[in-house]
């Protein structure tokens, strides 16, 4: 109430007044389904079953990619678990509900103040008869680098225990010794391995030659002899085309008759319904769709599309359609209370023109947030033409995160600097480029198909390390008992093996999202409106903190601010009178004006965007040489290296950790 959201909400617009519609559900256990098979048969009688199975599946990505793709990411467990009986009593007849993984892991704790494990656990206990599916980023795991390999496995291990089923394999470059790795995790944790190969380019163009048909037929070919149970198609930008669909599905399909083939699309392009319904009957036996108020644009292609369009065949999926609708009209009503993250704010519909940028769904939403929050929001259409030029001097790679991100960055910079692919090209040895691009280029997510791009790989490293071959493959194990060990010493006896692995993927976000929850409590408990906006004054509202222990909570008044900056809040608790003194964070920011960098002053470095700063590098009378680490700067997951354009003495530095910047705000001066 008095300091508005914790979270960062990239638009001014509140959550809707309604509440969404939960409809109602029978008393009693839900049918049974494919989870039921999977736990008698295992994970190769499960894939026989899908295989010989009449008919198209479908697997619904509601609760993970469709949100992760619309909504920021941002749906909070408390709007999936009241959805979660209905699910489990109506789609019986799904492969599997795709709920976790991918970016819902970290922005879990980082951004809701929520484990990402508890929701699993929750979700497990709600829907027992279908399959769980989450995507693995193959050695990244949830992360975007490189873990040692015990985390890898650990991680694996965990989730199968916590209820988690069919896991997603993928690597962001293809790069096989990374997707062998995270198959071999998930298969020793005894679950059902999906490999999947990153689709892009176009096998129907023959003028595109570098990821041809043979190449994806090689590709799959290595997954299957390693041991996949199915194989996954995963076009994450939305590029297969109905006639590509046909030929790449009806290859596989004639070359491994036996083996599951599942398909995953976004609908950017507008195409998606037609392309699943080519897959399908090209042979694929499951494709991915999401419930109907949630799907479309960069989401998954429409859950009731693809159920009318199949009834009465022999495709027919068996869902029921009128249930489709319900759960449409809960996820309409969900999707409101998320309108200050929802795409629609600055993206009006789809765009064909994914066939030429290939800017993968999850990532054109979040783009196109940034390219606002960073001023050049007005610069989109630029932003993605630099985004083909930033893939092409790159060597024209696999994009999917993080490769994706890495191609996002540098087009960024390249719009933000006013600079052309020959431009970046010619003065690559003296630019400060973003810190993904040049951990890439020295090898740190693995090799691209093809090699690096030279001379660019030489110019920008000169002298800085490589990595050769599998980069995980390097790394020493982590000691997974001195960091439980750690973790009690600092946060308390109740830190679980879950806890260990939050920690291990994403240690400072773990220490932020526990020193908040210390701080805070169980905000997890409160319902969406709340969480994002406060109550209103003379609101009353409940909180459940477990089943039979319900806390009634009225806000009263606040007060003016006092002389220590506080305000102070009064309510009532189970209708006792309280109050609260609040610190007023935004008043006491007194006015402060930077500096800005001098453009005609040599040696007055600015901030080449606006971002916070989240390392110095050098302080006041350091020797610094031309193109030397100054500082490093973070806006929206992207981290931007300050380099000295010239070689002298820091005279002044004008900035200190955390610090929020605009763009060309003073940063230091060097004579």
């Amino acid at each position: 109430m008095v300091n508005g959201p914790t979270t960062p909400i990239p638009v001014k617009a509140s959550p809707s007044s309604a509440d969404p519609i939960v409809p109602a559900v029978p008393i009693g256990p839900p049918p049974a389904g494919f989870r039921d098979i999977l736990l008698r048969e295992g994970p190769e009688g499960f894939a026989r079953a899908v295989r010989n199975h009449q008919g198209l599946l479908l697997m619904d990505t509601t609760f993970r990619d469709a949100h992760q793709s619309l909504l920021a990411t941002r749906v909070r467990t408390h709007d999936l678990k009241k959805i979660s009986p209905y699910v489990a009593h109506n789609f019986n007849k799904l492969f599997s509900i795709e709920n976790w993984g991918g970016a819902t892991f970290d922005v879990a704790m980082r951004f809701l103040y929520e484990c990402p494990w508890r929701r699993l656990q929750e979700l497990r206990e709600l829907i027992p008869n279908i399959p769980f599916q989450m995507l693995l980023r193959g050695a990244n795991a949830v992360g975007y680098t490189n873990y040692p390999d015990n985390v890898v496995f650990k991680f694996c291990e965990v989730a199968k225990e916590n209820g988690m089923d069919v896991f997603r394999v993928f690597d962001s470059l293809n790069y096989l010794p990374n997707l062998l790795l995270g198959m071999e995790a998930v298969g020793s944790a005894g679950g059902v391995v999906e490999a999947a190969i990153s689709y892009t380019g176009d096998v129907a163009d023959p003028s595109r030659t570098k990821y041809s048909l043979q190449y994806y037929m090689d590709l799959a070919e290595e997954l299957v002899r390693a041991g996949t149970h199915i194989l996954c198609i995963k076009d994450m930008a939305g590029l297969l085309k109905p006639a590509a669909c046909t030929m790449l599905v009806s290859s596989l399909r004639d070359r491994f008759p036996d083996l599951p083939l599942h398909i995953h699309t976004h609908d950017t392009s507008g195409a998606g319904v037609a392309a699943m319904l080519a897959c399908a009957q090209a042979g694929a036996d499951v494709v991915d769709v999401a419930s109907d108020s949630m799907s479309g644009m960069t989401s998954q292609p429409s859950m009731g599309a693809l159920v009318a369009c199949t009834r009465g065949t022999p495709l027919d999926t068996g869902v029921p359609l009128e249930r489709v609708f319900d759960y449409s009209e809960y996820w309409e009503g969900a999707r409101g209370l998320y309108a200050a993250f929802d795409c629609t704010a600055t993206m009006k519909s789809g765009n064909s023109d994914v066939y030429e940028n290939e800017i993968p769904g999850g990532q054109y939403t979040n783009l196109h947030f940034q390219a606002h929050s960073m001023g050049l929001g007005s610069k989109f259409k630029e932003v993605k033409k630099a985004y083909v030029e930033a893939n092409q001097m790159l060597g024209d790679l696999i994009k999917v995160t993080p490769s994706s991100k890495i191609v996002g960055d540098l087009a960024q910079f390249m719009v933000q600097n006013g600079l052309s692919r020959a431009d970046a090209e010619a003065q690559a040895e003296e630019l400060s480029f973003p810190r993904s691009v040049v951990e890439f280029l020295q090898g740190y997510i693995g090799i691209p198909y093809g090699g690096f791009p030279e001379p660019l790989r030489s110019k920008v490293l000169k002298d800085l390390p490589r990595v050769e071959g599998r980069p995980g493959a390097s790394l020493p194990p982590l000691d997974l008992q001195a960091l439980e060990k750690e973790l009690i010493e600092r946060h308390g006896e109740e830190v679980t093996p879950e806890d260990v692995l939050s920690a291990a993927m994403y240690p400072d976000v773990f220490t932020q999202y526990k020193d908040f929850t210390a701080t805070f409590g169980p905000v997890d408990s409160l319902n969406t409106r709340l969480f994002l906006q406060g109550p209103k004054i003379a609101e009353e509202f409940e909180v459940e903190l477990e089943r039979g222990k319900t806390l009634h909570i009225k806000a009263l008044a606040m007060s003016d601010l006092n002389w220590a900056g506080q305000r102070q809040v009064f309510f009532e608790l189970n209708g006792q009178l309280r109050s609260i003194l609040v610190k007023d964070t935004q008043a006491m920011k007194e006015m402060h004006f930077h500096p800005k960098a001098l453009k005609d002053v040599k040696g007055q470095i600015g901030a080449p965007m606006p971002g916070k700063v989240i390392d110095i590098k050098v302080a006041a009378g350091d020797k610094v040489a031309k193109g030397q680490p100054l500082c490093v700067l973070s806006a929206m997951k992207m981290e931007t290296v300050v380099t000295s354009p010239m070689e002298g003495t820091v005279r002044k530095v004008h900035v200190t950790t955390d610090m929020t910047l605009e763009g060309d705000d003073l940063i230091l001066e060097i004579e």
